[in-house]
């Protein structure tokens, strides 16, 4: 295999960055769903759930959470809120793969308790002061499974790089809340944590395309592939190191053809 010098790799990434990173990226993305919604609230669980289902093909992903956000009556922060127990007999037959109705009923304990006390969730990723992002996901991880109305089988939805998870999902929904630019993709709705602080969303697509550029010599999808990745993503763009998501995930899903 023929080395790719780095910066001949930068300038492919950045050209994709310009290509994908446009509203257009919108529509067939699972970013679509916190989209439809303007409320804070409204908007960072509707991210967050739909962020934990995304596994599998993006249109079912994209059709479920349409259809968990319109069990909540496409209002998810004044349902969660205000709902009465017998509002949740239709859950019990939601489910996504491994994602069953105890989850989601887990779930909505979760944030009811949580926005009774807190405005917006950012605040579970950052009470723990100026921490590395390891410490911010393995405390929020901690945070979120800390009701005592918690199956040991739903931790398995919510990853944490302290079991050595590439927490993708976690990474992506992060990116969603805290990128901020003129293209308008992500949301940049949070300002505690800075862009240049998170880590690549590492799924299948973005590990082989950056396993044949060169860009990892790591063969596990693991946390330490995170870190080894973005941290040459951050050589390319101290800054904004996961603007490269779009162009690593676009070359690994929309142009494998």
């Amino acid at each position: 295999m023929i080395k790719i010098p780095l910066k001949d790799i930068k300038s492919l990434l950045d050209e994709k960055v310009s290509v994908y990173n446009q509203e257009s990226f919108i529509e067939k993305d699972p970013i679509c769903i916190p989209h439809s919604f303007s409320l804070l609230q409204d908007i960072e669980i509707s991210a967050f759930w739909t962020a934990m289902l995304s596994w599998g093909q993006r249109k079912t992903i994209i059709n479920k959470a349409k259809e968990l956000m319109a069990m909540m009556d496409n209002a998810p922060f004044d349902f969660i809120c205000h709902h009465k127990d017998k509002d949740l007999k239709p859950f019990l037959s939601f489910k996504h793969r491994t994602f069953q109705p105890d989850d989601t009923l887990y779930f909505m304990s979760f944030f009811k308790h949580y926005y009774a006390h807190n405005k917006s969730l950012e605040s579970a990723f950052t009470s723990g002061g100026d921490a590395d992002m390891k410490t911010r996901l393995s405390t929020f991880h901690d945070t979120f499974f800390s009701l005592p109305d918690l199956l040991r089988r739903t931790r398995k939805h919510v990853s944490t790089p302290a079991n050595n998870s590439s927490c993708k999902r976690l990474n992506m929904f992060l990116r969603w809340m805290v990128r901020s630019d003129k293209n308008g993709v992500d949301f940049g709705l949070w300002d505690e944590i800075s862009p240049g602080d998170l880590m690549i969303p590492l799924d299948v697509h973005v590990f082989n395309i950056s396993i044949n550029l060169g860009l990892l010599t790591r063969d596990k999808t693991d946390w330490k592939s995170v870190e080894e990745l973005t941290n040459v993503l951050r050589s390319f763009d101290p800054e904004d190191p996961v603007k490269y998501d779009y162009a690593l995930f676009s070359m690994g899903v929309l142009e494998k053809d």
